[in-house]
């Protein structure tokens, strides 16, 4: 009798330009288990992102960086309306899960778009996995923690980072059978990209070159909360801290147009002191992986570059009231200083006097939560 498992076809999706990062992993994983060919249950995969294929976030860097091809379909779906947004990309998905033969569907994260494909999977009776599972916020307000809430309530197969992350899924009434703690799937990028940074250098970054940074002597900056920028006079405040605390180390601010706008307007762009403050364009992702790991702190409102900061065991401050990543507050280098002017200033005192708290790598932030993952579903995936 022939046992052999028919091929697990697997669409993976994607919302924004930073969920390729979290898939980025996934797909090498696939790669790896095609080439090995062992006699093991087959898989394919197709990549699908909800935007449209000209989107200028998606440079071909990004994908040359993770090592991944480009998206093999594109919906189409761009419009500033969530629930628009929500509504065509629930159209179109479907039509390409009814045209596509596909066992299960990998979500990440908490975009509108991966709820409106969630619902979609399920309408379609196809297995639903969500990567980045039982994070949560608490905060009922926020458009994000609805979506997590839905995605999750839909899920299947709820993959995990950790502890914290279990404990909200199984209180929120998951089956302890479709919890899987696998990992920080982050993380496996940053593993895999260290010994293609071996070859870099800060002078090798072209919007760096003229800064002439020395490794661990400077400071990063990042800025992408809408409701941190809308708030001037605030805004200007925390600047204001941080360049005095600095101690006169530069700090380099990797800013999009909207965050560059919004610095430029506040009264502190135009004290000679803000000389300190280098802003420069976007980098590309192994270029600002490498600038994070060299820098003596980090100041940040993006819960990625948090991640980061733990697994290379750099001090971080989070200007935000809360973390969806606990576990780089618990054990790693992270602290949370809200928007207080004077907590910021605290914390990077601490920076670069070095005298930041002590801190570990999480379990199982390893780089193999991509492998797991990939196994769970040839496993359990009919």
């Amino acid at each position: 009798m022939n046992t052999e498992r028919k091929e697990l076809k697997i669409c993976i999706f994607c919302g924004a330009r930073p969920n390729f990062m979290k898939v980025a992993p996934i797909i090498r994983a696939i790669h790896r288990q095609q080439a090995e060919n062992s006699g093991s249950r087959g898989v394919s995969y197709k990549l699908v992102y909800a935007g449209k294929a000209s989107d200028p976030t998606l440079e071909d860097g990004l994908f040359a960086d993770l090592q991944i091809s480009r998206p093999d379909v594109c919906l189409g779906v761009v419009c500033e309306n969530l629930n628009e947004l929500t509504g065509q990309v629930m159209s179109k998905f479907e039509l390409y899960l009814q045209e596509n033969e596909t066992n299960a569907v990998i979500v990440v994260d908490d975009l509108a778009s991966t709820m409106a494909a969630s619902i979609v999977t399920k309408k379609q009776a196809i297995v639903l996995a969500h990567i980045a599972a039982g994070t949560r916020s608490f905060d009922i307000t926020m458009p994000k923690e609805i979506n997590r809430l839905v995605i999750d309530g839909l899920s299947d197969i709820l993959f995990t980072a950790g502890l914290s992350n279990n404990s909200i899924a199984n209180k929120e009434g998951a089956e302890l059978s479709k919890v899987y703690m696998v990992g920080n799937i982050l993380i496996d990028n940053i593993r895999f990209n260290r010994e293609r940074m071996k070859d870099m250098s800060l002078e090798s970054i072209e919007h760096l070159k003229a800064l002439s940074l020395q490794p661990n002597d400077y400071l990063v900056f990042t800025l992408n909360r809408k409701a941190l920028m809308a708030d001037a006079e605030n805004l200007n405040r925390m600047l204001e801290a941080l360049l005095k605390s600095a101690n006169g180390k530069t700090i380099v601010a990797p800013l999009r147009s909207s965050a560059i706008k919004a610095i430029a307007a506040l009264p502190i762009a135009k004290r000679p002191e803000f000389s300190n403050f280098k802003v420069t364009m976007p980098l590309g992702y192994l270029e600002f992986g490498y600038l994070v790991s060299h820098s003596c702190g980090i100041i940040t409102d993006s819960g990625n570059v948090a991640e980061e900061a733990t697994f290379n065991n750099i001090p971080c401050a989070t200007i935000n009231s809360y973390t969806e990543h606990i576990e780089t507050v618990k054990e790693g280098s992270n602290v949370l200083v809200g928007e207080d002017a004077e907590a910021l200033a605290k914390a990077v005192s601490q920076m670069v006097s070095g005298t930041w708290k002590h801190s570990n790598i999480p379990d199982r932030w390893d780089g193999r939560s991509a492998e797991r993952i990939l196994q769970i579903l040839m496993e359990t995936v009919k």
